[in-house]
């Protein structure tokens, strides 16, 4: 099954792009790739990473990304390019502002607990994302200076953390166990159950006093926000569930990043999110005319040690090849009808937006 990327990105109706997979898998290239081609194609393009290591300001030529959108130098053509990088803490810190008064607001932010959720809570990168995301959304809608967002989706350990995380997240503070932790600042411990009574009492041994005070405080301020969570999150993926978004899913040509790919496209599946192609990346290309048993008669006829390193090379080029278009073959066996391109690798490191275009061209040729 064919896919057109640059069908896809002239389509005025497509707003949002994904692009997911496991970590290392070249997502951030291909998102910034896929932003620039929407870019010159006339397109007003926002592209959100969430990769720290800053390889995306470097490749665009910006010095430095921050949670803020900055615009990106040296675009060809009628459209524009801002780009950005997700800062967990501070979306987190502008939710809670958002959506509290100032008062709360300070009493949540100074809070010991809350520092720790908002840095390093096990899923708040994801689901800080879709916050930015539904941002970005919301900013589109109401000022038109976007027509397309195009995101980079964090570098989960599966990347299905990504669609599981807001629901993660407003669960945990929306939990049973939060909710019992509130419980002491609505009354006084001997008007609590004994099973709560019991359970609070232990907690505190385990955590100390000061923690758990910490935490009682946290959720005693936190409560009115509760529900917000929870709606933002059910929007959220109800938009990435709308004709207006895509999902491509990125991948190496290897068995356990296809693996975690598949494992994805099923999920896109379940779910009813539009799929748009699975990109297989960093493909190795066999060189033409130069088979298996022709480097073994010249292995076997040359007395050059140069030449035996070029061809004993060339011999694991070509082991590699058979493995990647293995691979490759059977992941479309297994998964009939979805689109696959592929993306030839790069002999060199993509650091700026020539490297980009061609990258943006191998993805459309490729189709």
């Amino acid at each position: 099954m064919s896919f057109d990327l640059d069908q896809m990105l002239d389509d005025a109706s497509v707003r949002i792009v994904l692009c997911t997979g496991a970590g290392g898998v070249g997502k951030t290239t291909t998102s910034a790739a896929v932003a620039l081609r929407a870019a010159e194609a006339g397109r007003r393009v926002v592209v959100l990473t969430i990769d720290p290591a800053k390889r995306l300001a470097q490749s665009l030529g910006v010095g430095h990304l921050d949670n803020t959108p900055r615009a990106v130098p040296g675009i060809s053509g009628d459209g524009s390019l801002d780009a950005m990088m997700l800062d967990m803490k501070r979306t987190f810190d502008e939710v809670v502002i958002a959506h509290s008064t100032p008062e709360r607001a300070e009493q949540i932010l100074q809070n010991p607990f809350y520092q720790a959720l908002s840095t390093s809570f096990a899923g708040t990168q994801e689901y800080m994302a879709m916050e930015k995301l539904s941002q970005l959304h919301t900013e589109a809608s109401e000022d038109g200076r976007w027509d397309l967002i195009v995101v980079d989706t964090p570098p989960s350990r599966s990347a299905l953390d990504f669609l599981d995380a807001p629901e993660h997240l407003s669960n945990l503070l929306d939990g049973r166990m939060l909710r019992m932790l509130l419980a002491p600042a609505k009354g006084p411990m001997k008007l609590m159950g004994a099973g709560i009574t019991l359970v609070m009492r232990t907690m505190q041994k385990v955590l100390g006093a000061q923690v758990l005070t910490d935490v009682q405080t946290f959720v005693a301020a936190f409560e009115t926000l509760f529900g917000g969570f929870r709606q933002r999150a059910e929007a959220t993926l109800a938009n990435l569930a709308s004709p207006h978004t895509r999902f491509l899913v990125v991948a190496t040509p290897e068995r356990d990043t296809l693996r975690e790919a598949g494992y994805f496209v099923e999920r896109l599946h379940e779910e009813a999110m539009p799929l748009a192609a699975v990109i297989v990346n960093r493909v190795h290309a066999a060189v033409p005319d130069l088979g298996e048993s022709q480097v073994h008669a010249h292995l076997a006829a040359t007395d050059d040690r140069l030449t035996e390193l070029a061809l004993e090379q060339q011999l694991r080029r070509l082991k590699t090849v058979e493995v990647e278009t293995r691979a490759t073959e059977r992941f479309g066996i297994t998964h009939p009808g979805v689109p696959l391109v592929t993306a030839a690798a790069q002999p060199q490191d993509v650091n700026d937006l020539e490297a980009l275009r061609r990258i943006g061209e191998i993805l459309s040729a490729g189709s």
